[in-house]
C-alpha cells in the first residue's frame, strides 16, 4: 500500500506518520511536500496546491493507493487577518486535489481532514452534534473547510472516493502556539524558565470546548483507511470525546504542571467574533463504523503538552 500525506510536516502530519506506520507496517508513506524535506518518510513528492496539472504530476510520480489531505491554513485567528489565502487554500487547494485525482488517481482513496468547526453556530444548540447538523460555520477557516468538505462530497456523486473526518479540536505535543492549549503551555514554561514575566496573555476562559489527543484522531485516520472499502463514498464521520472542558481550568492545569503562579491578563488578539460559549461533538457513528473511541486520558494529553513546551523552552 502506497500511502501520500499533504502537510506531512506539520504538527498532524508527525503523529500520523507514527500511527500509519504502525496500522500498516509494510506501506510506503510517501510525504506530500510544500517546500523543503521530510525525515522520517520513505519517499517525497512537492504537492503544490496552487496548481492542478502539477498535482496530478505529483500523483503520477507517487501513484498512491490513498492520499490524506491534511495541509491547511488552520488558524482561526489568521483566517480572520487573511481570509482570501484561507479561502483559496483550503477551498481551491481541496479542489484542485480532487479534481487531480479523478484524472491522475482515479482509483485512489481520499481521507479529507474536514473539522468540526464547520458546525459553527449549530453548537448554539448546547447538545452534542451529530453528522446530520447543520453546517454554519463562524470563522473564515471554518468557512473554506464546510465549503471544500461540500465540494469534495459532490465530486464524490462523479467518481471521487473519499471519506471526510469531521475531528473537533485536537491539541497535542508539537502543536504550534496558535492553539489555545498550546498557547498556555508555552506561556507557562517560558515563565518556569525565567523568559517572560509571569503574566499570562489569554483569550475568553469562560469557553467550554470538546477536545482530543492528536494521537487519538490520527488513530481514528488510519482506522479509516483501513475500513474505507466498507464504508459509504463521501461518508462523514465526526471524532470528539463527547466531554467539554473549560478553558479557565485548562489553563490552571498547566500553570500547575509548570509550578508556577502568575497574573492573568486578557488580550484583545486572542478573542475571536462570533466565539461560541460551548462546543461538544457526538462520535456515536466513529464508534459504530471504526470501532473508535478516545484512548488517550485528558490528563495524559496535559502532561505531554506541558513536557514538549518545557523542552521547547529549554532548547530556545
Amino acid at each position: 500500500m502506497r500511502i501520500l500525506v499533504t502537510g506531512a510536516t506539520g504538527f498532524v502530519g508527525s503523529h500520523l506518520r507514527a500511527a500509519l506506520r504502525s496500522a500498516f507496517p509494510g506501506a510506503v508513506l510517501i510525504a506530500g511536500l510544500h517546500d523543503g524535506a521530510a525525515p522520517g518518510w520513505d519517499e517525497g513528492v512537492p504537492t503544490p496546491l496552487t496548481s492542478k496539472a502539477a498535482l496530478a504530476d505529483a500523483l503520477k510520480q507517487a501513484a498512491p493507493d490513498a492520499v490524506v489531505h491534511l495541509a491547511a491554513q488552520s488558524n482561526v485567528a489568521e483566517s480572520f487577518r487573511s481570509p482570501e489565502i484561507t479561502w483559496d487554500f483550503n477551498l481551491h487547494g481541496a479542489l484542485r486535489l480532487g479534481e487531480a485525482m479523478m484524472q491522475a488517481a482515479p482509483e485512489a482513496r481520499l481521507l479529507f481532514a474536514s473539522t468540526g468547526e464547520v458546525y459553527g453556530l449549530s453548537f448554539q444548540r448546547e447538545e452534542p452534534l451529530d453528522e446530520t447538523a447543520p453546517l454554519a460555520p463562524g470563522n473564515p477557516y471554518a468557512a473554506a473547510k464546510a465549503a471544500a468538505d461540500l465540494a469534495l462530497g459532490e465530486m464524490a456523486l462523479r467518481g471521487l472516493r473519499v471519506i471526510r473526518m469531521r475531528p473537533l479540536n485536537h491539541v497535542g505535543p508539537g502543536q504550534g502556539p496558535g492553539f489555545v492549549v498550546s498557547a498556555f503551555a508555552r506561556q507557562a514554561a517560558r515563565i518556569a524558565a525565567g523568559l517572560q514575566p509571569p503574566v499570562m496573555q489569554v483569550g475568553a476562559l469562560e469557553r467550554w470546548r470538546d477536545f482530543l489527543d492528536v494521537r487519538d484522531v490520527c488513530a481514528a485516520y488510519a482506522l479509516a483507511l483501513g475500513k474505507f472499502d466498507a464504508l459509504p463514498n463521501g461518508a462523514i464521520i465526526n471524532l470528539a470525546s463527547g466531554e467539554p472542558r473549560k478553558v479557565g481550568d485548562i489553563l490552571h492545569a498547566l500553570l500547575r504542571r509548570a509550578g508556577v503562579e502568575a497574573k492573568v491578563e486578557e488580550s484583545a488578539a486572542a478573542l475571536r467574533p462570533n466565539d461560541l460559549l460551548r462546543s461538544c461533538g457526538n462520535a456515536a457513528r466513529a464508534r459504530e463504523w471504526l470501532g473508535w473511541k478516545p484512548a488517550i486520558s485528558w490528563e495524559t494529553t496535559l502532561d505531554d503538552v506541558s513536557a514538549d513546551w518545557r523542552a521547547r523552552a529549554v532548547a530556545g
